[in-house]
């Protein structure tokens, strides 16, 4: 999808020659006003552009302006200073020098013929830049022609050693875009092209690259390289051809050594990339061709078996490679056409063309990933191929997807097609559970000191307990609040900022109390903000980490795996005894895979408790850590939600308590090797409060609590039928109960996710699969209460 500045309304006026929808690199369906504003994004610029200061001696004596707007005080007379800038583009191409750059304001210039024969050397070229974002004052984007006025499009005709940076080009009927005539050593980036004829490469130029356009409904060849031209290299630009007898993406016609990859070629149903005549020794690599957009839509009419995704003819293919391309399975025009026979798969292509195509895909491309699409263009490019730029059109660059395979070449994560996806969220790595923060013997803090009334502690997490010192998106801990000297509740959060309106432990005075708290990391560090007006402890124990790399999460249940009330996962209705483990096997069970799991999510339960103690919950085969999961005193139930690493297909639960308890279990989910969907931690968002009328963007209710035996439904902004980590609160009940979190429209589980007596306010973390973006609370008891609800992260795909 695209996230980038906006041109101004005058482009979108310019996509009326475009088809009726276009679509992204990967597959996005963008409606052509929209498109046509998107398309900016390819005018912007490159963070490694230098910024150009008026009173700068340097700039003086290397930068030509060129500023047309009304206060500029321009003259094409004059010498082209920034005092005194040029009208035109023209003016300043007549007089520029080698080394020089012409630096070009905002605006729209009337060019109608602008053609630049002037040439720069191999060590001083000669630069023409539009404005890049990246510059201090950007305002707006320079158009060469406007869409009303459209010029004769941009000439280099015999010129060398040329770049051209962040433009938009209009060119009139039957005119190129852009032209480049027997030019040598010349760059286009960045260019937003809109005109009936694309751009051409001719006349026996020579290592001309064309990279980062957007062309939209060109008339003939949207690229076309011919005359003898060499060593062309046209790379990562979305291609979207229109109408017309010749209608290819690109045609490499007679062009020795031309390099073609990371382009996204979508659109019409129209030829994708075709070589003719002596094109040999060319590379086509990393593209991703997909004639029909998102719509799954097969081509059809007589041209249909025509149009190949890549076409080379006999002549061509000496010495060309053709690998690492993804073409779309739905739009019923074949892959393949090479040396004049037509493959409609990619064994049957690779075995006759001695091992051409060997990494290609031909699969459904989509914009809609969901659990039966698997996206064959992440993190699947050749990365050494010549031509690939270190960035994408948006000037981003690539990041690993976890819910793929990184089958390409060099680091494995670059995508086909001209635009990295960089929304992948992020995998699970299960770890400890180890000690990083407490305050009473000065782990993670300076000294042992307790928190004071209103205080904040930050919390560096990266770098420290085996958590990588980058690339760390958030941290799943157990706080545990204790010897607090007032009623209070803890705020835990991305370090940087403010506490948020939201709580993660709630306590009474004197109370020892823990929960499971998934938070965003920010600088390396989260912070936790004691929101009382007494001194509190701190106890955080690390479950985990989340990053690029790691295991993901699936949804599981609730199903119950443990209660030694009813004998369900031991051999005996027998309450742990005092000291005692219990060892309980989760994989191969309740749908949990036998092998491939590295960590379970349960809501674990403390009931009947003899006597204060705490409850630790750790990976099978060693002796129990030095954290506690759940802390209670005599007779009290109490949850908490626990993701554990599984070691042997099993976890082990330690009694630390000199009585007997009985202990509950709940399968919430496991995370595994394997998957199709991310987290991406967020907030913590507040989505409901009864105790006040609210309204955010899901939801609106009055003040009022949820009635005795009540259901309360919440709309949510996650993905249908995928999870969301959850903090839900219980406060005010007026008698003994449980609540429970489910699916909308589920029948209610026989499960507990809060258990709670009259009076208490108490917390616990939620991880609850939604049906259409709703999720349900049932209060289990006789007497209403009132729920708090945050939101710290979602699953998606």
């Amino acid at each position: 999808m695209i996230r980038s500045p906006l041109f101004r309304t005058r482009f979108e006026k310019a996509a009326s020659g475009a088809p009726s929808a276009a679509r992204s690199s990967r597959g996005t369906s963008i409606s052509r006003t929209r498109l046509a504003l998107a398309l900016s994004a390819t005018l912007l610029g490159t963070a490694a552009l230098p910024a150009i200061g008026a009173n700068s001696a340097v700039a003086a004596a290397t930068t030509l302006y060129v500023n047309n707007n009304a206060q500029a005080n321009c003259t094409d007379g004059g010498t082209g200073t920034q005092a005194a800038p040029f009208c035109t583009v023209a003016a300043a191409a007549a007089v520029v020098q080698p080394g020089q750059t012409v630096q070009i304001a905002r605006g729209d210039y009337p060019e109608s013929d602008l053609t630049i024969t002037r040439s720069g050397t191999s060590g001083a070229p000669i630069t023409f830049r539009g404005p890049s974002p990246f510059e201090p004052g950007y305002g707006g984007s320079a158009s060469i022609g406007t869409s009303k006025a459209p010029g004769g499009g941009l000439t280099v005709r015999g010129a060398a050693h040329v770049r051209f940076e962040h433009f938009g080009v209009y060119a009139a009927a039957s005119r190129p875009v852009v032209l480049a005539d027997g030019a040598q050593d010349v760059s286009f980036d960045d260019f937003a092209a809109f005109g009936d004829t694309g751009a051409r490469i001719t006349n026996g130029s020579g290592q001309v690259r064309y990279s980062r356009g957007t062309f939209l409904g060109t008339k003939g060849p949207t690229i076309k390289v011919d005359g003898g031209s060499t060593g062309t290299v046209v790379t990562t630009n979305l291609l979207v051809p229109g109408s017309g007898d010749d209608r290819a993406a690109v045609l490499v016609d007679n062009a020795p050594n031309s390099v073609v990859v990371a382009n996204s070629i979508e659109g019409v149903c129209a030829p994708g990339i075709v070589l003719t005549g002596t094109s040999t020794g060319a590379v086509v690599e990393n593209n991703v061709i997909n004639p029909t957009g998102d719509q799954a839509v097969p081509c059809g009419g007589p041209d249909a078996p025509q149009d190949f995704g890549l076409s080379v003819a006999q002549s061509a293919t000496a010495g060309t490679k053709a690998d690492y391309n993804t073409f779309d399975a739905q739009s019923n025009t074949p892959a393949y056409n090479w040396a004049g026979t037509t493959y409609t798969d990619q064994a049957s292509f690779t075995a006759a063309s001695g091992g051409q195509g060997a990494h290609d895909f031909l699969a459904p491309i989509s914009r809609f990933r969901g659990p039966d699409y698997t996206d064959h263009a992440g993190d699947a490019a050749d990365e050494t191929a010549p031509g690939m730029l270190p960035t994408d059109r948006f000037y981003k660059t690539a990041v690993e997807d976890p819910t793929l395979p990184d089958t390409g070449t060099g680091s494995g994560i670059r995508d086909r097609g001209a635009e990295e996806r960089t929304d992948v969220g992020s995998a699970f790595t299960p770890s400890g559970p180890t000690r990083l923060l407490d305050t009473r013997l000065a782990i993670g803090v300076p000294s042992t000191q307790a928190v004071s009334a209103w205080g904040t502690v930050d919390l560096p997490v990266t770098g420290v307990a085996g958590v990588p010192a980058s690339g760390v998106t958030a941290v799943t801990m157990t706080v545990t609040v204790t010897e607090p000297q007032v009623d209070g509740h803890l705020t835990v959060y991305p370090h940087g900022g403010a506490a948020p309106d939201s709580s993660s432990v709630n306590w009474a005075s004197g109370h020892t109390i823990a929960n499971q708290v998934t938070v965003p990391v920010k600088d390396g560090k989260v912070s936790f903000f004691n929101a009382s007006g007494g001194t509190v402890h701190l106890v955080a124990d690390l479950a985990g980490y989340y990053s690029p790399q790691g295991s993901l999460f699936h949804a599981q249940g609730p199903t119950r795996l443990l209660d030694t009330r009813l004998a369900i996962g031991v051999p005996s209705t027998q309450a742990v005894s005092a000291w005692g483990t219990v060892d309980l096997p989760v994989t191969g069970v309740a749908g949990v895979p036998a092998s491939g799991v590295t960590a379970v999510t349960m809501n674990v339960t403390v009931t009947d408790p003899t006597g204060g103690g705490h409850l630790t919950v750790y990976p099978h085969g060693g002796a129990a850590p030095d954290s506690s999961n759940i802390n209670w005193t005599a007779g009290q139930t109490i949850p908490n939600l626990v993701t554990v690493p599984v070691k042997d297909g099993k976890v082990s639960f330690y009694n630390a308590s000199g009585g007997t308890v009985n202990l509950i279990a709940d399968l919430a989910g496991y995370y595994a090797t394997t998957g199709k969907t991310a987290f991406y931690p967020g907030g913590p968002t507040r989505i409901m409060d009864t105790r006040r009328d609210f309204a955010d963007h899901s939801n609106r209710r009055p003040a009022g609590p949820v009635p005795a035996w009540g259901t309360l439904d919440l709309n949510t902004s996650a993905t249908n039928g995928l999870p969301l980590t959850l903090n839900v609160t219980v406060t005010d009940p007026g008698a003994e109960g449980h609540l429970t979190v489910f699916p909308y429209g589920d029948a209610v589980p026989d499960v507990s996710n809060l258990n709670f007596k009259p009076g208490d306010t108490i917390a616990n973390q939620v991880v609850v699969q939604q049906s259409g973006g709703r999720i349900s609370l049932y209060n289990a008891s006789g007497a209403p209460l009132h729920l708090v609800v945050d939101v710290f992260g979602t699953e998606r795909y």
